[in-house]
């Protein structure tokens, strides 16, 4: 296996924080690493360094030899002036630049130029370049060229940086949180992208379905060290648990023999130097181990049980446009008590103007919203952090509250408090401008769920928090005593939360649906299939089938089912014995690979193997399923 990518014994610190020290990996041709640490464990700065950008202590970073490496940037950037076109062709590579200066041309009609550009198009044989790199522009959905960058919100800017990067055709990537500020369907359709590619990945992103399906590796950073799992998430997962219960156990055996070994240090001093040197210094090394604690806490936010009364929200003959963009139209609903909605659809459709108005930031242009009397929003904005970046962490939150009820009718104080969302009092004495983003965002969800709401309103609330604080933050909302609104772009936490979604399609087009975002997906996916193959025989149905619009919810009853065919009941048999041997297989590979015990060649044989498992499993489920129905 050819290596792309080699570090060894890096040190990173920032003052006496120390990231890691000493710690070595690599990324071979075909590996797709995700990699995964808790808010300031340093994940983005690991990649930092690796580009280039920051530098580290010590230690050693090889690319092989003329290796193309793209970088992704968490929040990228250009140059405000630049065009789409520009920005998508932001490059030092010679073809990119060539092809960008031929498009300016083309846009703007300089002949002259042109004429003098064609010639170079084909010595270097660009066109084929430029088709694949217009190819990529269009499944990005960016087709105005010639809009300003200082123009495009956050998800037009995020495709732009995207296109930018894939247009280089790099054989590595360094991505850092993919998935932020991308609609669903771009996730989706990166994420198909990357799975089918040959491109070599590492990663950092909390979006758990995206690293089970994208990831044939998991890298943890933990406790300054770095864990390898070779498998997807739900291995890592798997693997994890069984670390922590094997690290627990070497502590807790440490501990007896520490009480032991002890005593023995304990007698007369007078017989110290008759005892052995070398147990002397076994001892301390022992009371090292035994006094390790298992750093594996998690936030808690088991904060007052809010009250909520029967009347939540009325929405009458809601309207709301800018100019000729339609986001709602005499829009009618009424919200149940606990009721926990998702909202989704891509960017652009009104689903944060929505969430405005509903809070009062937004007038509705005619209609209005009927709040009920007991309702008390808690609302994370996507636009929230606006702390002073010179307080203290402790600071902002004492300026909403001395002290947290509880649910149990007792208290805690605001650094009692912090400490349970994992935030040390060294770091609750620290400034704000020195967290990470992950840790400046879970200090603003601190700051929202203090004030017990007993309606939450979330607006893309996954972003930069790390994948610990989410899956707690989710086991907290299923308890949630109250309602919730949740709009992401992250398909496993609406998963987990919502009972349905109302999803937004623009122009004043919003559907409800029961169920989670798999199970709306799934039935899409059916429908469009279903409407490739019928021939005028009028649109099928599917997940988007109930309209809230005029007041009405007019839902559209699917077709009766027919018979499956002689054939096709042969094919669901078939299928029911082939996909648990397809599973059967892929868990054996995945034992062999992260077993450790494999030649280069068998490894790359595996690895192979287990791409296509992948896509065969997922065929033959989808086609199971279309049977099923």
């Amino acid at each position: 296996m050819v290596s792309f990518l080699q570090i060894d014994n890096l040190t990173k610190r920032f003052g006496d924080l120390v990231l890691y020290e000493s710690i070595s990996l690599g990324v071979a041709q075909g590996q797709k690493i995700g990699l995964i640490a808790r808010n300031g464990a340093g994940k983005t700065t690991l990649l930092n360094i690796i580009s280039g950008k920051e530098s580290a202590e010590e230690g050693n970073i090889t690319f092989r030899g003329d290796l193309r490496v793209g970088y992704l940037e968490q929040s990228p950037s250009y140059p405000e002036d630049l065009t789409v076109l520009q920005a998508c062709f932001y490059s030092q590579n010679e073809m990119v630049r060539l092809i960008a200066e031929y498009e300016a041309a083309l846009l703007s009609n300089e002949t002259e130029v042109l004429e003098r550009l064609l010639p170079r198009m084909e010595h270097e044989k660009a066109w084929d370049y430029e088709r694949k790199a217009k190819q990529i522009l269009s499944q990005l959905k960016i087709t105005d060229f010639g809009q300003k960058v200082g123009t495009l919100s956050g998800g037009q800017l995020k495709r732009v940086a995207l296109a930018n990067i894939l247009i280089l055709e790099p054989e590595l990537i360094l991505l850092d949180e993919p998935t932020n500020h991308l609609d669903l369907e771009m996730i989706e359709w990166l994420e198909d992208y990357l799975k089918r590619s040959t491109i070599s990945l590492l990663m950092v992103t909390h979006d758990r379905y995206f690293l089970d399906e994208v990831c044939n590796e998991i890298i943890e950073i933990d406790n300054k060290q770095i864990y390898s799992y070779k498998g997807n998430y739900s291995y890592y997962l798997d693997k994890r648990a069984e670390r922590m219960e094997a690290a627990q156990a070497a502590i807790d055996h440490a501990s007896n023999l520490y009480r032991k070994e002890l005593d023995w240090m304990r007698r007369q001093p007078q017989a110290r130097a008759t005892k052995a040197k070398y147990r002397i210094d076994a001892f301390y090394e022992l009371e090292k181990k035994a006094k390790q604690k298992k750093d594996d806490k998690n936030v808690s936010l088991n904060v007052k049980e809010p009250y909520i009364g029967s009347k939540i929200f009325d929405a009458e003959h809601v309207s709301k446009s800018f100019g000729d963009l339609k986001i709602v139209e005499d829009f009618n609903y009424t919200f149940a008590r606990y009721e926990k909605l998702g909202i989704v659809g891509d960017n652009g459709t009104g689903k944060s103007t929505f969430i405005k108005m509903l809070t009062g930031e937004i007038q509705p242009d005619s209609g209005r919203f009927n709040i009920g009397e007991t309702v008390c929003f808690g609302y994370y904005s996507q636009n929230g952090l606006q702390f002073d970046e010179k307080m203290k962490v402790i600071d902002v939150v004492q300026e909403i509250a001395e002290y947290v009820t509880l649910g149990n009718g007792k208290s805690l104080s605001v650094s009692q408090f912090l400490n349970h969302f994992l935030f040390t009092p060294e770091k609750q004495h620290s400034y704000v401008y020195k967290l990470s983003g992950g840790e400046q965002r879970r200090l603003y969800l601190c700051t929202v769920l203090m004030n017990n709401p007993n309606f939450l309103i979330l607006d893309e609330p996954t972003n930069d928090l790390d994948i610990a604080t989410l899956n707690v933050l989710e086991e907290y909302l299923a308890d949630f005593k109250g309602c919730v609104i949740i709009v992401s772009h992250d398909r496993y936490f609406m998963d987990k939360v919502v009972d349905h979604l109302f999803v937004f399609h623009g122009n004043a087009d919003i559907r409800d649906y029961p169920g989670n975002y798999t199970e709306y997906r799934l039935r899409k996916t059916q429908r469009e299939k279903e409407e490739s193959i019928k021939t005028g025989n009028g649109p099928a149905s599917g997940p988007d089938n109930q309209y809230l619009s005029s007041g009405k919810q007019n839902c559209r009853q699917s077709s009766d089912k027919k018979k499956l065919t002689y054939k096709e009941q042969k094919e669901l048999e078939s299928l029911d014995m082939e996909i648990p041997e397809l599973e059967k297989e892929k868990k054996i590979i995945e034992e062999a690979l992260s077993g450790g015990t494999l030649s280069i060649d068998e490894l790359n044989e595996k690895s192979a193997r287990i791409g296509d498992l992948i896509n065969e499993i997922e065929e033959k489920t989808m086609r199971w399923l279309e049977l099923s129905e």
